[in-house]
C-alpha cells in the first residue's frame, strides 16, 4: 500500500487517505488522516505525526485516545512528539494521539454514532474493525488498514483508568512475547500485568499480527497527572533508545510488581464510597478497603479484601452505582 496524498490542506497540513512511511522523505511530518465521514457527509480527520530518520531502523507506532476521556495518554503522546522535534532518528516513529475523535468531542470514553440503531461503542473491543459493520467498526477498519497496520514493528497504546477511578503507571503486556515484556519493563511502571489478550483489543490485534505491543495506563481518566505523563514519556524514550531509534543513555530500570491476577471489588449497593487504602498499598485478606454511606450519610457497607494483594486501583469519584468498581487488587 502506498501513501495516498489528497489535494486538501487543513491548517497548513496535507491530508492523506493512507500512509506508508516507506514513501516519505526523512524528516518531521504532520498530516491529517481522512478516516471517515460523519452523518452530515463531512470528512473527519485525525492528526498524525511522523518522525523519519535518514538511517534505517525499526518502525514504532504510538497511539492514544482510543477512549475519548483518557487525556493523560493523549498528553503523553503529544509530549513525546514535542521531545522528538529536532532529534536524530533511525527508523520511524509515528504518533496518532487522538484516535476516538467523536468520543473526545463528547468527553466520553465511547465512540458516539448518529446512527439511531447504534449504542455508544467501546472502540477497544472492536479492532481491527469491519468494512461492512456499523459506524464504529467501519471507522476502525479504515484506521487499522490504512494507517496503523502498515507502519509498525513495535506498538505502544496509551490509556488511563476509566473515569471515576485511579491507576498508578501500569502496563499490560503478554509475557509470552519477549519484546512486549521488555518494552513493559522499559516503561518503568509501578506494576505490569501478564495479559494474554482479549478479542477486539488493539494490543491483542497487534500481537496477533506479529507486532509486539503493550498498553500503558497513565493514571486516572480525565484529570491531568503531569508526573505520570513525564514518567511515561521517559519510558517511551527508553524503548526508543533500546531499539536504537534515538541515541542516548536509558534511564535506570527499577524492578516493579509483575502480576498474573486481577481481583475487582465492586459495589453491592448504590451510595457514596470513601476508600481506606492508597494505590500500591499491600493488603491482607479481610483488611478494610472502603466504607459506603447512603444519602443520609449513614454507613451501609464495609468492603474488605477478599484475598491478599496490592491495590492497583480505587474509586476517586465517591458516588458509586451497584456494580461500580471500588478497589482493584493485583497479585
Amino acid at each position: 500500500m502506498a501513501t495516498q496524498f489528497l489535494d486538501d490542506v487543513i491548517q497548513g497540513h496535507q491530508v492523506i487517505q493512507s500512509l506508508n512511511v516507506a514513501d516519505l522523505n526523512s524528516g518531521e511530518h504532520k498530516f491529517w488522516f481522512r478516516i471517515a465521514t460523519n452523518a452530515l457527509s463531512q470528512w473527519q480527520h485525525l492528526p498524525v505525526l511522523v518522525f523519519k530518520g535518514e538511517k534505517p531502523g525499526k518502525k514504532i507506532m504510538i497511539t492514544a485516545g482510543v477512549h475519548g476521556d483518557e487525556y493523560n495518554g493523549v498528553l503523553a503522546a503529544q509530549k513525546t512528539a514535542r521531545e522528538l522535534i529536532g532529534t536524530e532518528v533511525a527508523g520511524t516513529v509515528t504518533i496518532v494521539p487522538t484516535i476516538n475523535m467523536p468520543g473526545m468531542l463528547n468527553h466520553s470514553r465511547d465512540f458516539y454514532s448518529a446512527d439511531p440503531d447504534a449504542s455508544p461503542a467501546n472502540l477497544n473491543r472492536f479492532f481491527p474493525g469491519d468494512q461492512n459493520g456499523n459506524e464504529a467498526q467501519r471507522y476502525l477498519y479504515a484506521l487499522w488498514n490504512d494507517l496503523l497496520k502498515p507502519n509498525a514493528d513495535l506498538a505502544i497504546d496509551l490509556h488511563t483508568q476509566t473515569s471515576g477511578a485511579a491507576y498508578p503507571l501500569y502496563v499490560f503486556a503478554d509475557f509470552r512475547i519477549e519484546q512486549s515484556l521488555e518494552m513493559a519493563r522499559l516503561i518503568n511502571p509501578d506494576a505490569i500485568l501478564n495479559d494474554p489478550g482479549d478479542a477486539g483489543v488493539l494490543e491483542t490485534v497487534w500481537n496477533n499480527h506479529g507486532v509486539p505491543s503493550i498498553t500503558v495506563e497513565v493514571g486516572m481518566g480525565r484529570y491531568t497527572e503531569q508526573e505520570l505523563i513525564s514518567r511515561t514519556v521517559t519510558g517511551i524514550f527508553n524503548v526508543l533508545k533500546k531499539h536504537n531509534i534515538v541515541e542516548g543513555d536509558m534511564d535506570p530500570i527499577t524492578s516493579c510488581l509483575e502480576g498474573n491476577e486481577i481481583i475487582s471489588v465492586k459495589a453491592t449497593h448504590g451510595g457514596f464510597v470513601l476508600p481506606h487504602v492508597s494505590l500500591m498499598n499491600f493488603v491482607e485478606q479481610g483488611q478494610l478497603l472502603a466504607i459506603q454511606y447512603d444519602s443520609f450519610g449513614a454507613e451501609i457497607k464495609r468492603y474488605t479484601a477478599p484475598t491478599s494483594g496490592t491495590v492497583l486501583s480505587h474509586n476517586v469519584e465517591s458516588i458509586r452505582a451497584p456494580g461500580s468498581l471500588i478497589v482493584r487488587l493485583i497479585k
